[in-house]
Formats: C-alpha cells, sequence, structure tokens
C-alpha cells in the first residue's frame, strides 16, 4: 500500500510526537507499505520519512515549488514529486494514496485531515482515513466532529468516515482493513 501521512513540520514539538512520527515511520517500512508526505526535512514530517527510510522503507514526497525555494525540502527522500502549488499537492498525494493517517499538527495538518474527510463525505475519496490520537492531541477535533453529526450539520453515518487510532501498529492496522467508503454516499451529502 501507499500510505499518505499529514504531520506536523514544526521542529520544537513535544518528544513525544516525535517518537510516535518514528514508530510510524517504522511500523510502515515493517508492514512493506510506501510512505508518501510532504516532503519537508523537518518536524514529524521529516522524522517519518527518515524512520521509513532507515527501516528499509520507501518514502515519496510531494512539495510545490515554492517550498523548495525555501529550502524546507528532505533531500533524502526515495523520491520527489514538485507541484506547481498547495492545491496540486494535496490533490496529488490523496491520488497516490490507498489510505491516509494524520499525526499531530498545526493548522496546515488539519487542514489536510479536514479536507480529505470532506472528499470522502462526498463520495470524492474512497479510501481509509486514520486519526493517530497520540496523546489525545485530536481530542478537541474529534469532540467537535461528533458536535457537528450530534446537531446534524453531518449525518450520523458520516461519524464512520475516519478511524481513530492510539498507536502506530493500530494506525497502519486500521489502514489495512477499514473497507472503501460507499461512493453512493454522495447522494446522502446533504441533509
Amino acid at each position: 500500500m501507499k500510505i499518505t501521512v499529514y504531520s506536523a513540520s514544526s521542529g520544537q514539538v513535544p518528544e513525544v510526537y516525535l517518537q510516535a512520527a518514528d514508530a510510524l515511520g517504522c511500523e510502515l517500512a515493517q508492514c512493506g507499505h510506501t510512505l508518501i508526505n510532504g516532503a519537508g526535512r523537518t518536524g514529524l514530517m521529516g522524522r517519518t520519512a527518515e524512520a521509513c527510510m532507515q527501516a528499509g522503507g520507501k518514502a515519496i514526497g510531494v512539495i510545490p515549488q515554492f517550498m523548495i525555494d525555501q529550502g524546507w525540502h528532505h533531500q533524502g527522500l526515495s523520491e520527489m514529486i514538485v507541484t506547481e502549488d498547495m492545491h496540486r499537492r494535496k490533490e496529488t498525494m490523496a491520488s497516490l494514496s490507498d489510505a491516509c493517517i494524520a499525526l499531530p499538527g498545526g493548522v496546515g495538518t488539519m487542514e489536510e485531515l479536514l479536507e480529505i474527510i470532506t472528499w470522502k463525505q462526498l463520495g470524492l475519496y474512497l479510501k481509509p482515513i486514520i486519526v493517530f490520537n497520540v496523546e489525545g492531541y485530536f481530542d478537541p477535533l474529534l469532540e467537535m466532529l461528533n458536535r457537528a453529526a450530534d446537531e446534524r450539520f453531518m449525518r450520523e453515518q458520516h461519524r464512520n468516515i475516519w478511524c481513530v487510532a492510539t498507536d502506530a501498529a493500530e494506525a497502519i492496522r486500521l489502514a489495512e482493513t477499514t473497507p472503501l467508503w460507499d461512493s453512493s454516499v454522495r447522494k446522502l451529502a446533504a441533509l
């Protein structure tokens, strides 16, 4: 499988999140999966790629040209795909993937996660989406998503768009075993 991992590029996060990134990268490689990420050289993004490759895996980075111009890219990836902008980056990462996993991150990571959830709700992305909830990081976001369903901004079945994992092995298992979303859900996107 090719698994897209959304994650922070900040290099100043607590060590527990970096350890989770290391564990996920290693688990991806050990299970024979290819990592796809945003090609950043720092933070959880860089650590996931390095751990994956050190464990014998393949890491494909997808990055817009302006980030390369800034020197933000990881230079040791197995493969790098350069896009013209952020929109193409996200589209490419999704189209290449067989599943998506979100590690903790800032507004960019959350935006990527919420966009892929939206695409799945609309039947545009049918593959597994896993929220890797390290140390309860995503609890407030998950609470907000559940509130959206409670208050009928989303249908009850939309709670099944994502799965939640608390460790790397569970995240990979869910990516491997969660069934594809039914594309006929598109007709249910509106309440």
